[in-house]
């Protein structure tokens, strides 16, 4: 597992964690909060990862985290 956390273009803080790659995909989980109250849970699944680095692994679950809060507000 490893630790992920960040805040999206939206404001919205969030932190949880990700498994490492198992067949190319990437399974996360994090928090979000807005000034310190919870705000949701969300998960979600990164595919096709087969060949990344720590960095693109990481970058990757970034951008899925925030595509999936952002799309929904």
């Amino acid at each position: 597992m490893a630790d992920v956390s960040g805040t999206t273009s939206n404001g919205f803080a969030y932190e949880g964690e990700y498994q490492l790659p198992t067949s190319g995909r990437v399974l996360w989980s994090v928090t979000f909060r807005k000034d310190g109250d919870f705000a949701g849970i969300r998960h979600g699944v990164v595919r096709g990862l087969q060949d990344a680095d720590a960095a693109g692994l990481d970058e990757a679950v970034r951008r899925d985290i925030e595509s999936t809060w952002t799309m929904l507000r």
